[in-house]
C-alpha cells in the first residue's frame, strides 16, 4: 500500500496531509512541530500496518492554509477527524504537535483515545533555562533581522539539543530540518511594507492546561530525548506524571528534540507498545 497525499477545502481553511493505511483501520494522528511539516513522519507512516496513519500539516504550515482569523489548532485537528468521520484517534505529537494533543484531550474529550508527546508537557510550555531562552531570544533577532539562514541555523539548535554539537546528529536529519523550516517561511511568510516579515497571526491558546491535566484518563507516553533541552524533557516527566489514567516516560537515548527522526526504530517500538496496550 502506498502513501497518499491529500488536500482537504474545510469552512474556514485548508488541510493538507498524507496518509498510509485502510480506512477502516484505527486512525493514528501524526502532529509536527512549529516550522516544519508533514514530513517530519516520513520514517512512522508505513510503521504502523494496522493502523490508519495520518501525518498532517498544522495551520500555516506544509501545505496547509494561513490563519485569517482566530483560531485553535486542536479545533483543527477534530475539525479533520469529522471530515473524515473519525469518531476517536490516537494523538502522537511532538512539541508544537505534542501540546495540540494535549489540547485535544482537554477541549474535546472522547476524541483522542491515547497520546503520545514528546519535546513538551502541553500547549503551555514553561521555560526558565537560560539555554533555551538565550536561543529563543537570538531565533526572534534573527526572525526581525529578516536574515533566513540566521534564524535556521538558530533553529537547528534544538535539533542538536542543549548538550550536544549539530555535528553530532546525522546529516540528512539536519537537512531535512532546515528543508522544511526554510520551505515553511518561504511559503507561508508575508512581508509588510517595509519589507520587513509580518507576524502570523498565532493561535488561540488554550488556557490552563497543566492544571487541567487530571481530567485525562486515556494513556499517555512521554517521549524524551536524551539530548533535548532541560526544561523540554523536566516538561515531559511533568506531564506523565499530572494525567489520571496510565502514564509512562521513554527516554530515546542519541537523540534529541526529534526521537523519531533520530532513532526511529525506539521511537516506533515505543509506540508501538502504547497502541498495543490501548
Amino acid at each position: 500500500m502506498i502513501s497518499t497525499t491529500r488536500t482537504l477545502d474545510l469552512a474556514d481553511q485548508r488541510i493538507t496531509f498524507v496518509e498510509h493505511g485502510s480506512t477502516a483501520a484505527p486512525a493514528l494522528l501524526l502532529l509536527h512541530g512549529g516550522a516544519v511539516d508533514r514530513r517530519m513522519w516520513h520514517r512512522q507512516l508505513e510503521a504502523f500496518p494496522n493502523h490508519r496513519v495520518l501525518a498532517v500539516d498544522a495551520r500555516g504550515h506544509g501545505g496547509s492554509s494561513d490563519a485569517e482569523r482566530p483560531y485553535r489548532l486542536c479545533d483543527d485537528v477534530v475539525a479533520l477527524m469529522d471530515e473524515l468521520e473519525i469518531e476517536e484517534a490516537v494523538l502522537v505529537g511532538i512539541s508544537m504537535g505534542g501540546g495540540t494533543a494535549v489540547d485535544v484531550a482537554l477541549e474535546h474529550p472522547g476524541r483522542a483515545k491515547a497520546l503520545v508527546v514528546g519535546g513538551t508537557g502541553t500547549s503551555e510550555p514553561e521555560f526558565t533555562d537560560p539555554w533555551v531562552l538565550r536561543t529563543f531570544a537570538d531565533w526572534k533577532a534573527a526572525e526581525l533581522g529578516g536574515d533566513l539562514e540566521a534564524w535556521v541555523e538558530v533553529f537547528q539548535r534544538f535539533t542538536a539539543g542543549q548538550h550536544r554539537d549539530l555535528a553530532a546528529v546525522d546529516p540528512e536529519v539536519v537537512q531535512l530540518i532546515g528543508t522544511m523550516a526554510r520551505d515553511t517561511v518561504s511559503q507561508h511568510l508575508r512581508l509588510g511594507a517595509d519589507g520587513l516579515p509580518l507576524p502570523p497571526l498565532p493561535p488561540t491558546p488554550v488556557t490552563s492546561t497543566w492544571e487541567r491535566l487530571g481530567r485525562i484518563r486515556i494513556p499517555v507516553l512521554a517521549v524524551i530525548g536524551e539530548h533535548d533541552g532541560d526544561d523540554h524533557r523536566e516538561m515531559g516527566r511533568r506531564l506523565a506524571a499530572s494525567v489520571a489514567g496510565p502514564s509512562r516516560v521513554v527516554e530515546i537515548p542519541g537523540a534529541a528534540h526529534y526521537p523519531n527522526l533520530e532513532h526511529p526504530v525506539a521511537f516506533n517500538r515505543a509506540v508501538q507498545s502504547l497502541l498495543d496496550e490501548s
